[in-house]
Formats: C-alpha cells, structure tokens, sequence
C-alpha cells in the first residue's frame, strides 16, 4: 500500500504535476480538500494516470458549476498532458476515460478525433469478456521515456504503423461475429510483434518469456498494455485453457476485470462555487 499526503499554501508547492497543471489551469485560488484513492498501481499501462486527469477536470468544472462534455473533458485533459505537462503521452487514454465503453477511436491530422461506439451483440462481447486474462508484471515504468523512443522509430515503421491501423479494424470485424473469436486471439499476437518493433524499449527479457509462458499453456495472443517496458499484459485464452495459464503465471497477481460502459461522472454534486 502506497500513501501521500501534500498539504500546501499555493500551486507551486504541489508536487503532482498534473493536480498542479489542473489547478493552476482551471484558475482554483481558494482552499481545496482533493482525495483520490486507486485500486491498481500507478505506471502499469492502464491509462491511470490520464484517467486521474480526466477525473479532477470533470469534478473541478462541476465544483465551478460548469458541465463538460465528454469531447471537450477529453480534449482539455489532453490538452493539460501533452502542452502543459509536456508529457510524451498519447492522446487514447483521455478519450477512453471521458467517454467511456467499446469505441472505435479515429485521430485525425488536425489534432481533433471522432469516437464511434463498437456496437456488439451482448453475447459476443461477453464471450470476448470472458476469454480475456489480465496478468500485472509486477514491473512499473516511466511510460513517456518509452514513448519518446517509439516517436523518435517513428519514421522508420511506416509500415508496421499502417499494418497496426488496418488490424483495428479487422479485431472490430471479427468481434462483430464476421469470423471465430479465437481469430481475435490470433491477431492480438501479430499485433504484439509489430508493437515490439516500434522500440526496443517496449519488451525485456522477462515479459518475453511471460508472454511465452502464457502462449504455451494456451493463450491464443496477448500484448502488454500501455508503452510497454512492464504494467500489465492482457491475454486472449480459451476458456478451456485458463486453468493452465493461472498455473504457469502463478507468480504474477491476475486481476479480474469487467468493461466499463460509462466514462467519467460526477456521482454526487453539492455545488459550493470557488
């Protein structure tokens, strides 16, 4: 268990970079009690630190008495990472958290992005639920230090960035039934390959050979979330096979999880003004 405790007179004291660019962005000038409290490790490659950013904007914008839409919360904690924070990071993380659910997320080259929710038959989506695993490495990094070595790769993996793209759309097509769902599993495995040529930053030793554990008790494909360099690795298993994962990865926590369909909210609002 982890605990910190800042208790400071103005924003320049505020060691959180991200409590302190949002502060200081959304003009909070009176004294404020903020807690937060997250069940899984920070730098894990589950986006939680966009999701804390997206969380304190949407909460601050309802303490002014000011509501945000999902694209402009997502925008506007983007904003605070990548221009205020000037975080290497990239710009999926916010959206998922501001809005939420199984989208189809399109960047485009002026900087705006379109979502589009991936609509499936809840069977489907629960089967897929169901044959997925999450596994901590039990491994933190410092996810802008590896993304800045894959942005540097950047002009040299034209192709396997275009390859990368098209399988997006292929993993929506079979989760929409045009094909076996163990052909999702199949294609998570080429993708990881290709993720793995960006850097030589995104995988070590060790998680190859968790990734091979894996594959060789059964797991159809997987890829570790995030940049890479550790967190947590997401693996597609038949059911029939999951027994024998949990034995072979043993050493690692396996956590549970189920899809969000709701992004950030405001679960209770007693506006004050600030």
């Amino acid at each position: 268990m982890y605990s910190k405790i800042e208790n400071v007179t103005n924003h320049d004291e505020i060691q959180h970079p991200a409590v302190r660019a949002v502060l200081k962005y959304m003009n909070c000038d009176k004294g404020l009690e903020i807690h937060h409290d997250g069940d899984l490790p920070a730098r894990s490659g589950l986006g939680s630190s966009s999701s804390f950013t997206v969380g304190l904007l949407n909460a601050l914008k309802a303490l002014k008495g000011r509501h945000i839409s999902n694209g402009d919360l997502a925008a506007l904690s983007i904003h605070i990472e990548q221009n205020i924070i000037q975080e290497n990071v990239g710009s999926q993380d916010q959206i998922s958290a501001a809005y939420g659910g199984f989208n189809r997320i399109e960047f485009l080259r002026n900087g705006a992005f379109r979502v589009n929710p991936v609509i499936l038959h809840r069977e489907r989506l629960e089967n897929f639920q169901n044959n997925l695993m999450l596994f901590f490495t039990g491994f933190s990094r410092i996810a802008s230090e590896i993304a800045k070595s894959k942005i540097d790769n950047m002009h040299l993996r034209y192709a396997e960035l275009s390859r990368m793209k098209e399988m997006a759309d292929e993993a929506i097509t079979i989760l929409q039934g045009e094909g076996e769902l163990n052909e999702f599993g199949t294609l998570l495995d080429m993708g990881w390959k290709y993720k793995k040529s960006l850097s030589d930053r995104v995988s070590t030793s060790e998680i190859d050979q968790i990734y091979a554990a894996a594959r060789d008790a059964g797991a159809l494909g997987g890829k570790l979330l995030g940049a890479g360099g550790g967190g947590f690795m997401l693996f597609f298993v038949p059911l029939e096979h999951q027994a024998r994962v949990l034995e072979r990865l043993k050493h690692l926590i396996h956590v549970p999880f189920r899809f969000e369909n709701e992004g950030s909210r405001v679960v209770l609002y007693q506006p004050n003004g600030l």
